[in-house]
């Protein structure tokens, strides 16, 4: 399809001009050139998608869930239907492969498979009662409006695991589009009102954080906020949200850990560490951007894991290796990172510099001889960069690996389950994988993490609905007067 000249914010079921008129320029990643102008949207925006979608909800809460979910499932078959069309889109705004944007739309799909299914099993609980005559249930109950603040990475599949069991659970949303994604919700909005779902349910909004996303966060009819992003941004929304309560959940990226032990398959684990570093040229949440190594592999690895990494192919065509970083400024702020860690005394292994060809694309970087506590250890950078440490012992991996304050995944390698038990008690994280890469949550599992990565919450997967949902207890006492 051809992607729009224009990108508008949908409101009141419609696509719908800036009430200020103001523009902002979208570039394509793979090419460096304009792709797109995209609404600026504005307090004013912000508050009409809201009213929209506050009359939306109050039809769309009253549909019984079983009738929720058949409509769930309709949309998650018109995504799978029209998945050229998405994809082709996906590929434009990220600066990816078709054959990358392909997999995260099968994701969405599952995805919306799932939730659709958990609409069947919308169960509550029966608890007892030490009362006479008196039963005790405790069932689930939607909230209102909701605000989903979306990545860009994974666009497809970043807002599928929001909106899915948001609608599942009864409640009307307004996506706030990525600024660097500004179309996909849009075409998320059309599809999933084409299955069905009534008008003013969905509303999205365009713009910057400043301009549309903080006011949203702001308004008082606002009952939840599902949020994925970096960490500063989601301390401001709990700042925002706090006065009134909301319902916040975050997610906020990680410093994931990828710990090689001296017993592991060494092929596996360079296999793995390779896509786990570069997967989505790093933009992923759940990329392993810190490789812990014990002492008596290490040159073996890092022999083997160079090998690989300099064979990689930055690129949009099915049979590259990773796509473009999403901005200028983006990958600029990277290049930045790198060069600062090298002048502090860390060694350049691979990489460092910008690809030379139109677009934003990165080599992808190995750093090592860098102390665990280097702002590069520390900082989630985002990007197709990675630093290997040296561990002389078990404890010590495991010390590294817990030195972040990011807790989101990790992965450990080795053929010994003592130490990989002891390793998935001692990550104190989201997520723990063994013998396998830091990402790849499936869609039916539930993800996220602690400390500066999350608070808490999670989704998607069952557990997903507790977030977008609110138990209610009810209590009834029979008083029968017929006697026996």
């Amino acid at each position: 399809m051809d992607y729009p000249k224009k990108v508008l914010h949908w409101i009141d079921d419609r696509e719908t001009e800036p009430q200020r008129g103001k523009f902002f320029d979208k570039y394509d990643p793979a090419t460096g050139e304009k792709l797109t102008e995209v609404a600026g949207g504005t307090a004013e925006d912000a508050e009409k998608a809201i009213g929209g979608v506050h009359r939306g909800y109050e039809r769309w809460r009253k549909i019984p869930v079983l009738d929720r979910a058949k409509i769930l499932r309709q949309a998650a078959l018109l995504i799978q239907e029209r998945k050229e069309e998405l994809a082709e889109v996906i590929a434009q705004e990220c600066g990816k492969s078709k054959k990358d944007a392909r997999s995260e739309i099968e994701a969405a799909v599952e995805c919306g498979f799932f939730f659709a299914g958990e609409g069947q099993r919308y169960n509550g609980v029966v608890l007892p009662s030490g009362a006479d005559r008196r039963t005790i249930s405790l069932i689930r109950q939607s909230m209102g409006v909701g605000a989903l603040i979306t990545p860009f990475n994974n666009p497809a599949a970043g807002i599928a695991w929001k909106l899915f069991p948001a609608l599942l659970c009864g409640n009307a949303v307004v996506i706030k589009a990525h600024e660097y994604t500004p179309y996909t919700p849009v075409l998320y909005a059309k599809i999933f009102r084409e299955a069905g779902v009534p008008a003013d349910v969905i509303s999205v909004v365009q713009g910057s954080g400043s301009g549309v996303g903080a006011p949203l966060i702001a308004d008082r009819n606002v009952k939840f906020v599902s949020f994925t992003g970096s960490v500063e941004t989601a301390r401001f929304i709990l700042k925002e949200t706090a006065n009134r309560l909301a319902k916040v959940l975050i997610e906020a990226g990680g410093k994931n850990p990828f710990v090689v032990c001296d017993d592991a398959d060494l092929n596996r684990a360079v296999e793995w560490a390779v896509k786990s570093a570069f997967v989505d040229a790093g933009q992923r949440c759940a990329a392993a951007s810190r490789i812990i190594v014990m002492n008596t592999i290490y040159d073996d690895f890092l022999r083997l894991f160079l090998e690989k990494v300099k064979q990689l192919r930055a690129g949009t065509n099915d049979t590259d290796d990773f796509g473009a970083i999403i901005s200028e400024p983006r990958l600029n702020a990277i290049l930045k990172a790198v060069n600062s860690a090298v002048s502090r005394g860390a060694e350049l292994l691979s990489g460092g510099n910008r690809v030379d060809r139109p677009g934003y694309f990165m080599e992808p970087t190995v750093i090592s001889s860098v102390s665990p506590d280097d702002d590069i250890s520390q900082s989630e950078l985002f990007g197709p960069v990675v630093c290997i440490y040296r561990a002389k012992y078990f404890s010590e991996a495991v010390m590294l690996a817990k030195s972040s304050p990011f807790r989101l995944t990790a992965a450990i390698h080795t053929k010994n389950m003592d130490r990989a038990q002891e390793f998935i008690n001692e990550f104190q994280g989201g997520v723990v994988r063994v013998n396998g890469p830091t990402h790849g949550s499936e869609p039916h599992v539930p993800f996220g993490g602690l400390g500066i990565s999350g608070n808490g919450w999670r989704e998607p997967g069952f557990a997903a609905l507790d977030f977008y949902s609110e138990w209610k207890q009810v209590s009834i006492d029979y008083h029968s007067t017929r006697e026996f």
